[in-house]
């Protein structure tokens, strides 16, 4: 059986084919600039990768035009019939939905209507499926929800202290994102450790950045909030930060609520502070070269990940491991060991020339009779939404 996963944004379309025998990717890419001037694909199949230049008005266009790569000389099928089903990453899907779905004309109108609360994301999530369900009609789609991990967050979590009807009236409250990393990382922990009881936090450090408490397979705690700009200092968004310091900078600046929003989730967090570049990579040299802002950048967010580290043992009552996954969790091993420097009285004992040795797959970071371990652990969400895909329509 073979899945394709998508993941549709406002102008760019991620995709993979993943074999479900095997459980992995045999063809993946993502189509750029979308409805802009200069549009490609990129393409990877059979060793091989490819960059295409194609006009993509809509993602109409991308999905066609992912549809015949994959059948092309470098394909990796014969013809559409070798897909059995559409594997969609949604971002919000509410309080409504706490699992993944087969989607229905009556599901893809309440991933419609959710786009309040995800108005960047969910259009976007809900076209690539309206797409698909035109040009493969006789294929189901399934949703699998960035929200859905996190819904058994107990109320005293997830509530915001506002006005009760907030909540009530306006769905007003924490829902967290980056739920299929979350789940991912957590189980391949508790296999690692061989104990399913686990209390594991798990950091996914990207652009985006989220932090989860996982007991027992199940989220008691995350840092992304009503939308993902709560929690940690992120590339370019701020994370937590004090109401009133928004309407000030707003009264000061003579901002509108849309300017102070694209100033917090476009223009702040490492951006904003190191003032260059939101990559880590350039955060890093910068600081080489003896940059002060660069430097305060980094520590901030070192202090951050630390804080809610030390909060979420308390919320587990202890921890049995602690993993690193995404971009800058996976990459960088100087956040991953200053972190742990400021977590001893947790137990941990670093290795910190294990950390130092770049391996691919999962990587303890603790020495022997650590009581808390560490550890890197690769994540592929993409492989979590082909599963919930399989499993649903197979």
């Amino acid at each position: 059986m073979k899945v394709l996963v998508l993941n549709s944004g406002s102008s760019s379309l991620k995709y993979q084919v993943v074999d479900m025998l095997k459980e992995e990717a045999i063809a993946e890419g993502i189509c750029e600039r979308i409805g802009l001037e200069k549009s490609q694909m990129k393409y990877k199949a059979n060793g091989k990768k490819e960059e295409i230049l194609h006009d993509m008005p809509t993602h109409k266009e991308a999905i066609d035009l992912v549809l015949k790569t994959l059948q092309g000389e470098n394909g990796v099928i014969k013809s559409i019939e070798e897909i059995d089903a559409i594997g969609h990453r949604v971002v919000h899907g509410g309080e409504k939905f706490d699992k993944s779905v087969i989607v229905t004309k009556e599901i893809l109108k309440e991933i419609q209507n959710l786009s309040s609360l995800a108005p960047l994301h969910n259009p976007a999530n809900a076209l690539g499926i309206e797409v698909c369900m035109e040009l493969m009609p006789d294929k189901k789609n399934v949703a699998v929800f960035d929200t859905a991990f996190h819904q058994t967050m107990t109320r005293e979590a997830y509530m915001y202290a506002l006005p009760y009807e907030d909540y009530e009236d306006l769905k007003v409250r924490k829902y967290g994102f980056h739920g299929t990393s979350h789940y991912f990382v957590s189980q391949e922990a508790a296999k690692v450790l061989n104990n399913p009881e686990a209390k594991v936090i798990v950091c996914h450090l990207g652009n985006g950045a989220s932090i989860s408490a996982v007991k027992a397979g199940k989220c008691i705690e995350t840092s992304m909030g009503l939308t993902p700009l709560q929690g940690l200092m992120m590339g370019t968004r701020c994370g937590d930060i004090d109401p009133a310091a928004v309407l000030y900078v707003m009264e000061k600046r003579g901002l509108t609520a849309k300017e102070m929003d694209t100033r917090m989730n476009k223009k702040s967090g490492i951006l904003g502070v190191f003032g260059s570049s939101s990559d880590f990579r350039d955060l890093s040299k910068a600081i080489e070269e003896g940059n002060e802002r660069a430097k305060t950048a980094y520590e901030m967010f070192v202090h951050r990940i630390k804080s809610y580290i030390g909060s979420y043992a308390a919320a587990l009552n202890g921890v049995d491991a602690i993993c690193f996954t995404a971009g800058i969790g996976e990459n960088a091993s100087k956040v991953r060991e200053d972190v742990c420097k400021g977590l001893t009285y947790l137990g941990i004992d670093f290795n910190s020339e294990e950390n130092s040795t770049r391996k691919d797959g999962i990587q303890e970071l603790t020495k022997e009779g650590s009581k808390v371990k560490v550890f890197k652990i690769p994540t592929n969400e993409e492989l979590v939404i082909a599963k919930d895909t399989y499993s649903l329509v197979k």
